[in-house]
């Protein structure tokens, strides 16, 4: 199978997770398909899942959408979908640390939930990818800093191929053809274990008017 390459805009974080989090925060997200819950690990992926988190607790990826579906070419009901604030400046956060694969040992396996990212190593921030089927391509090796896995999908796999088996066209370069035709809707994100922590950086999308 031919690498799957991650897109993502220029992205995000304050921090690293607390060590006030439990070692396993879920997180539920409502989308149009359907429901996805993913588990983070906040011990062996602080920075990461504190960004994610902080997404959530703000309400960043309310409201966005699941925008991509890459499918394997050799096994349709692999690949990864992708989903957040695409290039939504108004959502974004401070960069932050990339965390590879070697680095934690968390591996890009099935039901991975992982960071998209641009060229740059701290691009990573409001868009993630859950994967179906492994995809050890995204895993960091010698010459390659790969992705920052950070958690496990846990509920809703259905959904998960479910959107990935949706339409798709568009797109340029590592995502031609890979584009949603009709975006599957985020409705919003939903933290399920610990105490919500909003950052408290205004939440410009509320104040601008979509045109």
């Amino acid at each position: 199978m031919r690498t799957l390459l991650l897109a993502a805009a220029i992205a995000v974080l304050p921090g690293a997770a607390s060590d006030r989090e439990p070692p396993v925060v879920r997180v539920r997200l409502e989308t149009s398909a359907g429901p996805i819950v993913v588990a983070l690990d906040t011990r062996r992926a602080p920075a990461t899942s504190a960004n994610f988190l902080a997404y959530v607790d703000d309400g960043r990826f309310d409201d966005t959408s699941f925008y991509r579906a890459a499918r394997s070419s050799r096994s349709p009901g692999n690949g990864f979908i992708q989903g957040g604030i695409r290039t939504d400046a108004k959502r974004i956060l401070p960069p932050f640390e990339l965390e590879t694969t070697d680095r934690t040992g968390i591996r890009h396996l099935d039901a991975t939930i992982s960071m998209a990212r641009g060229e740059s190593a701290r691009s990573a921030g409001g868009n993630f990818v859950l994967t179906a089927g492994p995809a050890p391509a995204l895993d960091a090796r010698p010459g390659f800093p790969g992705y920052a896995a950070f958690g496990r999908v846990v509920g809703g796999m259905a959904t998960v191929k479910r959107i990935l088996a949706v339409p798709t066209g568009g797109g340029s370069g590592a995502m031609k053809g890979q584009m949603i035709v009709k975006p599957v809707r985020l409705i919003r994100a939903v933290r399920l274990d610990g105490e919500a922590r909003p950052t408290g950086r205004p939440r410009v999308w509320k104040l601008v008017p979509r045109r």
